[in-house]
This record gives structure tokens, sequence and C-alpha cells, in this order.
């Protein structure tokens, strides 16, 4: 199947890849540069970009926008000019001020989840920087289009849905994670191209719609693209990189994967999430540690009744500190067997099937 270019509104990028955002620390400049400069669409994390930083501790929120903005702008040079977004949880007690640095600091996209992002239209108003909220059903698709239309006057300008096989937190219940399988996902991947299709007749507008979670090579692609798809997101396999901004033990953690090693865990935003079964999250299970400091990062975690602090573990698995680090990981991880470069992924996902 021919891959075509993927068109948001007047941005357009060769390949209708889109790299996931990962956080904290995996996808940042680096990743998301090679990622664009590839033809595909680079994502930075927004999540506590800035935990390297001299003064995070102290000055945490300056630290994390300054740190953003100055990988927005890396990625841009890096690429020459291609497209970059930037994924950002709805959870986030600084959702509004963190759109603002988005914007002025030149991103093309922002990439909105872990949470419905209802009111995103109003924190981007007058910007052209283009809105794409993140789905997992049907439903949650209905309710952001009618309420952006009604309240904003405004439509997506992408849609991406994950599914229940992508890594990091999930849109769905604990119980589904495991239990909807393919054949229930394609179904309602139909019902929201469905969706999609009823608002852009209506509106006359263009909406995209790609698909995450359990995509890593050009099967997958090509299965996603037969569905009515215009393209998909992709991150797990971007982390075995020489590009990817992750230590090299985070690296080789998912080099050692092994099918099955894939672990549900309960974070504490609320949400289901997806790491690999190593120690800590095995101590997590029988002696959580306790939490010494909150970041005031998220809503929904009380640091008073929370098991651990996310921010903490994935700053640790960032910097390879895995004994005492959370690796968020797609299901697919166990696919991944080898380090790579970005280039030679996109060679292999963009060759013309025989």
């Amino acid at each position: 199947m021919e891959l075509k270019p993927l068109k948001i509104g007047d941005i357009t990028a060769k390949y209708p890849i889109v790299q996931g955002g990962m956080g904290i620390g995996i996808s940042l400049s680096s990743l998301a540069g090679a990622v664009a400069k590839e033809g595909g669409i680079g994502v930075i994390s927004a999540a506590q970009p800035g935990f390297m930083e001299e003064d995070f501790y102290t000055n945490t929120t300056p630290a994390n926008m300054r740190t953003l903005s100055y990988h927005i702008k890396r990625a841009k040079e890096i690429s020459d000019g291609g497209i970059i977004g930037v994924n950002l949880m709805v959870v986030s007690k600084q959702y509004e001020e963190y759109v603002k640095c988005i914007i002025d600091s030149g991103a093309d996209l922002i990439i909105s989840g872990a949470g419905l992002p209802l009111d995103l239209p109003k924190y981007a108003e007058g910007s052209s920087i283009k809105l794409c909220p993140i789905v997992s059903s049907a439903k949650a698709a209905n309710v952001i289009l009618t309420r952006w239309m009604k309240k904003y006057k405004r439509l997506p300008d992408m849609i991406v849905i994950e599914g229940p096989k992508a890594g990091g937190h999930l849109g769905f219940k604990e119980s589904e994670v495991l239990s909807v399988t393919d054949e229930e996902m394609d179904l309602e991947i139909k019902k929201i191209l469905e969706i999609r299709d009823k608002f852009s007749s209506e509106y006359n507008k263009e909406i995209p719609v790609i698909f995450g979670g359990g995509v890593f090579d050009r099967a997958d692609i090509d299965h996603c693209l037969s569905l009515g798809l215009d393209g998909v997101q992709m991150a797990t396999r971007f982390v075995a990189t020489k590009e990817c901004d992750a230590s090299d033990a985070f690296k080789q953690a998912y080099i050692n994967a092994s099918e099955g090693d894939a672990k549900i865990v309960k974070s504490p935003v609320g949400m289901p999430g997806r790491a690999i079964n190593n120690v800590f999250v095995k101590r997590v299970e029988s002696d959580p540690p306790k939490v010494t400091r909150c970041f005031n990062c998220m809503h929904r975690c009380d640091p008073k009744t929370t098991p651990y602090c996310i921010s903490l573990a994935l700053f640790n698995a960032a910097k390879g500190d895995l004994e005492n680090g959370l690796i968020f990981c797609g299901a697919n991880v166990g696919k991944v067997n080898k380090m790579t470069t970005v280039h030679e992924i996109f060679e292999e996902l963009t060759k013309e099937q025989q």
C-alpha cells in the first residue's frame, strides 16, 4: 500500500508517520528532530522536560518552560524545518502555561491526551498551531468534536487514536486494557472515522485521523491505512535508536525485554499504564517508596495517598537508574532487539512493498 503524505491543514509531512511523545526525557529534541528530518512528525514530550536542569528542584515550572522552549527550537534546527509537535498531558497543572510556551516557541502542533482536552482551543486562541486531541473511543471523539464546535467554533486539525497496546498512560479502564481485542479496536476505529466523516462533511474541514498503540512495522502501518486511517503514531519502535534522548541503560532495557515483559501498572495519575516489569515495578507492589517531596505537576495525584512519585520514577529511568525507575513501554517492546537509527527505521518502514 502506498504511503501518502500526511496533510494537516496547511502543513504536510512526507510520510504519515508520527513519533509518539514519550516522557519523561525520552523524546526530546534529538529524537523528534531526527524523525522530522526523515519526513515524519517528531514529537517532544512536555512532561517535566527540565528534570536535568540545575534549578529544577527549586524552580520547577520556569525550568520546565525554559527547557521545553529550548528543545522545540533545537528540534526545528535538527530537522531542517521539519514538522515538530509537542505531547501535552491534560492532567498537567500548568497546562495553560505549557500551551503558551509551545506556541511561543514555534512548534507546529499540540497532541494532547491523558484526559480529554476539552478546553484546549481556549488556550490556543489566536494561534495557527494545529490542535490534535487523543481519544481511545468513539464516545470520547464525539464529546470533543461536539464541545469544540459548540463552544469554540472550531474542530481538531487531527485526531490521534490510542489503542490498548500503547505505552505509558492508557485511555482505558484497567479491566479493558488486556481484554480489548484487535478486532474490537478495528471496529472502534471505524466508528471514530464515521464521527470524523460526519463533522468533516457538515463543516467542510478535512480532519486526518491516525492510530497509535502496537504499530511496529510496515505490515501494521498498511493494516491501519486499510481501515481508512490517514497515518500512524509509533513510539516504542524509536526508543532503541542512537538519536533517542533516553540513557543507554534505558534503551538496553528495551533491547533486553522479552515478549510478556510489559506489564499493566497503576499510576498515581489514576490511569493504568504499561511498563517493563522490572525490579522497581515489583518493589512498588510490595513495598512502595515513600513520597518525600511533591513536584506539584499533575492533577489527580495526592502525595499523601499516592503509592509512589511517578515523576521521580520516570526521572530515574530516563537517567539510567533502572532499579528505582519506571520504564514505560508499548506492548511490542519484546520485538525491539537491536540498537539502530531513525534513518534505518524510516528506510524499512517506507520501502515500497512488493
